[in-house]
């Protein structure tokens, strides 16, 4: 692999479950073998200046699927993390991207000392290594937050808790955070995740909102095009509200 560009990296975290982890073009075969059909539209080309960081925490130039490596046991496809690269990189210049999404997960598996929160914070630390500068923490999750009332009454407070813990344990207080509020979950207590995520008024965090974007036959994961539509949702957020 060359030499990555010299140029200062603007790191983004991508975190969350399977919508961040992406299944856009995944499907599952007859014979029960899901499938991505490597259909990557023109908005999630790959580009010198987007990297991304591997599981094995070397850059390289990113493609989708970004998370392939990461939620490793599921078969990842498109999701919003190359659009929003894509979408941002005339503004910001290099654009390097941390996968951490795993798809299934709840916000209580994101609780400092869990596997998956340490796993985050030691790639982000890695990230910074070499130069750069994380920027923003894409985050969407929360699905699997709305199947008991205690999971979605307990989910604002968790996930304040999170964006605490993030900010303290990377040393950066003020760090943005984009958050998407879902769109689909069990519809029992759906709204009120959404109530929680739309009505979050923690300093530098914004919110989008996925809602009315075009899901697949299984009702949970956005379709492909959603997805491009969602990254530059969050690319429109992060430069309308933190880009210099």
């Amino acid at each position: 692999m060359d030499q990555i560009s010299p140029k200062p990296k603007q790191i983004f975290i991508l975190s969350g479950q399977s919508n961040m982890a992406g299944r856009g073009g995944v499907t599952k075969h007859p014979h029960q073998h899901w499938h991505w059909d490597a259909v990557v539209p023109p908005e999630c080309q790959p580009h010198p200046d987007i990297l991304r960081l591997t599981a094995g925490l070397q850059w390289v130039q990113a493609h989708e699927p970004l998370h392939a490596d990461i939620d490793s046991k599921k078969v990842c496809g498109v999701g919003p993390g190359m659009s929003f690269a894509n979408a941002v990189r005339e503004r910001v210049g290099v654009v390097a991207l941390v996968p951490c999404a795993v798809g299934g997960t709840a916000i209580k598996q994101w609780a400092r000392g869990e596997a998956l929160y340490e796993t985050m914070m030691k790639r982000a630390k890695e990230s910074v290594k070499d130069g750069g500068e994380i920027k923003c923490l894409l985050w969407y999750q929360g699905e699997s937050d709305t199947s008991s009332e205690h999971d979605a009454e307990a989910y604002q407070g968790k996930m304040e808790k999170l964006i605490e813990n993030v900010r303290e344990d990377l040393h950066l207080p003020s760090l943005p955070i984009v958050q998407v509020a879902i769109t689909s979950g069990d519809e029992k207590y759906l709204e009120k995740v959404r109530e929680a995520q739309l009505g979050m008024k923690v300093q530098n965090v914004v919110c989008v909102d996925a809602k009315g974007l075009q899901l697949k036959e299984d009702n949970l994961h956005l379709t492909t095009q959603s997805q491009v539509k969602l990254g530059q949702m969050l690319a429109g957020a992060y430069l309308q509200h933190f880009a210099p």
